[in-house]
This record gives structure tokens, sequence and C-alpha cells, in this order.
């Protein structure tokens, strides 16, 4: 598994990758009460969040844009195998007062349930990607910069990723995707990913029901 954690300010950057030859579970929490905004790469992997007695799960996370408050309570199970590598970053805020560039702001207005949360876990919005957030992660997990210069791409590239996610909720308040339709998107998605080599034409028959 590789783990890079970055500061900034008070944001926490946390980039995280695992491979796994047979299926296993990566666990993690919270050391404090945090606003986080995870970006999944193309891995698909589970997610299970698990807090008190209750449990919220994520089926399919490939390219998933998700936003929370979690507490020390409350622990981020994902489940890793050969076929579903994780790739995840995730970047938390501490001190909303304190955040750079007026983001704190972004995050009262955009994000509110979270800011004043009700409960050990609050999920906010999450939706798919667009095509712009997914090539800033790709690039995140296939780069080769070390030392310093790896932090300063890391802090570059999730200053675009939270301005795009902010930009995206900025324009659609309502962006959820209700988890029905989501999930049928992503199922098309993971069709149309396998086929690339032999793509549905458009006369591809549609079975009605």
């Amino acid at each position: 598994m590789a783990r890079d954690i970055v500061d900034i300010q008070d944001f926490t950057i946390l980039v995280k990758e695992s491979n796994a030859e047979q299926v296993s579970l990566d666990a993690c929490y919270f050391d404090e009460p945090l606003i986080a905004v995870a970006f999944y790469g193309s891995g698909n992997v589970h997610l299970t969040v698990n807090y008190g007695d209750q449990q919220k799960s994520y089926e399919h996370t490939s390219g998933l844009a998700l936003a929370s408050f979690a507490d020390e309570q409350v622990e981020f199970v994902h489940r890793v195998s050969a076929d579903r590598p994780l790739q995840c970053i995730a970047t938390a805020a501490r001190n909303l007062a304190h955040l750079p560039y007026q983001a704190g702001e972004l995050f009262g207005d955009l994000l509110q349930q979270l800011v004043q949360p009700q409960g050990h876990y609050v999920e906010g919005p999450r939706f798919l990607m667009i095509p712009e957030m997914q090539a800033i992660v790709d690039l995140v997990f296939c780069n080769t910069y070390s030392g310093k210069a790896k932090m300063m791409f890391f802090r570059s590239q999730m200053t675009a990723l939270l301005a795009h996610f902010f930009g995206q909720l900025s324009r659609s308040p309502e962006i959820q995707i209700p988890a029905a339709e989501r999930e049928k998107l992503l199922l098309a998605k993971e069709i149309l990913h396998a086929q690339m080599d032999r793509p549905p034409s458009r006369n591809f028959p549609v079975k009605s029901g």
C-alpha cells in the first residue's frame, strides 16, 4: 500500500493506493472531527462506512467525488482485490476560518450540512467527476515526482480538484444523483469500458421493461 500525506495550512491531503492479490480490507479513521472530500480513481473499490450501529455502503466508487463529515467514531473500510485496487485522494478541512482563498466560505455556503453536522457521519454531495477532474486524479496516481517536487505537485492538483468540485456544486446545488440512477450510470460506464474495442452501435437493441 502506498500512502502520502500533505499538509496545506488547514487542509490535510491523503493519497492512498493499494493492490492485493487476495480480497483484503483497508480500514482507516480520523483522529478528530473533519469535513472531507474524496476523489476515487479507476479501481472501483467497494466502500463501507461504519458509525455506531449504522452502516453506509458504496458499491461503485470509480470516478466518484464524495463529500462527508466524520468524527473519531467513524470507520472507513475499503474492500480491495486484484481487479479492484484502491485509488483514493482525500482532502480534509480542520479549521474552516483559516482555509486559504476563501475556501472556508465555499464550504459554509455549499456544504452547510457538513459544517453543522447532525451525527457522527453525514454524507454530503456526491457525483461522478467530470472528465477534467478524472484526468487530474489519473495524473496524481501516475506521477513520478519525489521529495519536495512531489509535495508541490500534490498541492497544485488538489487545489484544481477542489476548484472543479465547488464549481460543479455552485452550478447545480442539487447535483447529487439518486442512488438507483447512479447505479445504472456506473453499470453502463463499466460495460462501455470493458467493450472499448467493440463499442455498441447506434442501432444497439434495447429491451424495454
